[in-house]
């Protein structure tokens, strides 16, 4: 998995990255080809200013998280801890789908048994 980090409006030191990198490693998913990380403060005004947001490109549809803490370490754990939700949640929704064919074939295979005709795998998955 690549992953860019941006810092806007600041210099992102060594230890900031290299933190997001131990952390993103923990999502486990071979389907994430990169992550785009982006790191910025908001209005001075507001005590809780360090924002990041996430983006997990996946095949199919991204997954996205922004989050704001006082400190970009917290701001960070806590999009990686909710990515790591939806990684689980696309997983299980993908089996359910993976399952719901079985399923169909299965109540195809029995509907030929009582009709005693031969009925084809491709005729069944159509």
């Amino acid at each position: 998995m690549d992953i860019i980090i941006q810092s806007l409006g600041f210099k992102a030191g060594e230890s900031i990255e290299s933190f997001i990198a131990e952390k993103l490693k923990t999502v486990k998913s071979d389907k994430i080809v990169r992550a785009n990380v982006i790191l910025f403060k908001g209005a001075e005004s507001d005590p809780e200013n360090n924002y990041c947001e996430i983006r997990l490109e996946i095949p199919g549809n991204d997954l996205f998280v922004k989050k704001h803490s006082t400190y970009f370490e917290t701001s960070v754990s806590e999009c990686v801890d909710v990515l790591k939700q939806q990684v689980n949640k696309n997983k299980e929704k993908h089996v359910h789908n993976l399952q719901a064919d079985v399923v169909k074939i299965q109540d195809a295979l029995i509907e030929s048994d009582a009709d005693d005709g031969d009925v084809e795998l491709e005729d069944v998955v159509k």
